[in-house]
């Protein structure tokens, strides 16, 4: 049994679900969300909650029941209150700033980087050395947020470049004489 699985998705005030098929479409207040299931599984909304059941008892269907309820709990959790992926910037001269819908990164190259926003997710730079990564879509938000961290990822001896607010960097030692 699914420890996962078997738990159901309840739905917050203002949020409304439609089952058509396999597809299943959230409506809230930040956006509408929708997920398409296999056929392994059986998704119902009943008394203010979402449950997924597994059909049979194959392997891949017992695969599929915890991964897809994590999946509509997900799009819950979208629509109520978003993702959010902070960034951190640490070097001399290291920063960033947003010009329109485009980040400016200053991080040490001969050129400035510019990394256009897209489409569902919203960038913020309170400070020159924070980014505030914010969407509906918690696959798309992680993976804007690791495609800003891959122009600098943090180098080991002073830990200069791009992490993950709270990100602890292996420090090594430098050389000796």
């Amino acid at each position: 049994m699914s420890r996962i699985g078997k738990r159901p998705v309840v739905l917050p005030q203002g949020v409304t679900a439609n089952i058509d098929g396999q597809s299943i479409e959230v409506k809230g207040p930040k956006g509408v969300r929708s997920f398409a299931a296999t056929d392994d599984v059986t998704l119902a909304v009943e008394d203010g909650a979402i449950t997924v059941t597994p059909r049979g008892s194959s392997k891949r269907a017992r695969q599929q029941w915890g991964m897809s309820r994590s999946m509509v709990e997900n799009l819950v959790t979208g629509v109520t209150t978003g993702f959010k992926k902070e960034l951190e910037i640490q070097g001399v001269g290291y920063r960033a700033q947003m010009q329109g819908k485009t980040l400016r990164l200053q991080l040490g190259y001969s050129h400035d980087v510019n990394f256009e926003t897209p489409e569902g997710v919203t960038i913020t730079a309170p400070k020159q050395t924070e980014i505030i990564i914010e969407g509906v879509d918690q696959q798309q938000v992680g993976q804007v947020a690791a495609n800003i961290r891959e122009w600098r990822a943090p180098e080991p001896y002073k830990g200069k470049g791009i992490r993950y607010k709270g990100e602890r960097v292996f420090r090594k030692e430098g050389k000796k004489k």
